[in-house]
């Protein structure tokens, strides 16, 4: 579970799909703030920190900017150390040129 991996981050942003009383008591466990909104169907509404969650979009947006670059989105290169330049290359020209 990448949960697991998130030991040393402040906050977890993540959507409305990791909503899950386990999963925000394993952040806390770990000394991590979930920043997740609750789902709709909730008794109780779950705080979070509305301002930095409104920050996901950048994340999602460069994923999507990524995917324009058909060899990105489909993996056409086999050897991780070529897909990582072919990945460098894509975020020097969507980012930067």
């Amino acid at each position: 579970m990448l949960i697991g991996e998130t030991v040393g981050m402040k906050r977890v942003i993540a959507d409305r799909g990791y909503d899950a009383n386990r999963i925000r008591a394993a952040l806390r466990e770990q000394g991590t703030i979930p920043v997740i909104p609750g789902r709709r169907n909730r008794k109780r509404p779950i705080q979070y920190d509305e301002r930095r969650y409104k920050d996901r979009w950048r994340v999602e947006a460069m994923f999507c900017r990524l995917k324009d670059f058909r060899r990105i989105a489909t993996r056409y290169d086999k050897l991780a150390r070529n897909f990582l330049s072919a990945v460098s290359l894509a975020v020097a020209v969507a980012f930067w040129l």
